[in-house]
């Protein structure tokens, strides 16, 4: 499965995450598991709980940046974007920000809508920006 998909798989799972709150990332992912034709990758389930475990950091980005959005403001297909994009930045050394970027911004394009993507790039770029 190449890392595209995985990474899908990773941001489907975040975004289901925000309607079922209560529930652990172990539960969601065996919930996607044996609902979904193909079960979560490695990867997908590890960016999944590393992105719950540091939500509040990678949230405090996305409130720096978002400038005149709050967060429970923001559509919840951009935000799962959002999130899983700033962890991979933030907390995956094997990939590069342009790279969290651009498939973040793919995944705006499929899910979401091209005024989102460049909103969603936009907010990425200045994270980026802030880490070098």
């Amino acid at each position: 499965m190449k890392r595209t998909e995985q990474r899908e798989q990773a941001f489907i799972l975040l975004f289901e995450k925000q309607f079922f709150t209560e529930k652990t990332c172990n539960e969601l992912i065996d919930a996607f598991n044996e609902t979904s034709e193909q079960k979560a990758s490695k990867y997908a389930q590890e960016v999944f709980c590393k992105t719950c475990e540091n939500t509040e950091v990678i949230d405090g980005y996305i409130s720096e940046f978002a400038k005149g959005w709050k967060i429970n403001r923001l559509p919840k297909v951009n935000l799962a974007i959002l999130r899983l994009a700033i962890c991979e930045m933030l907390y995956v050394d094997e990939v590069p920000d342009n790279i969290a970027i651009n498939e973040a911004v793919e995944l705006a394009k499929k899910y979401s809508g091209k005024e989102d993507s460049s909103f969603i790039n936009g907010i990425l770029g200045s994270v980026s920006r802030k880490e070098k």
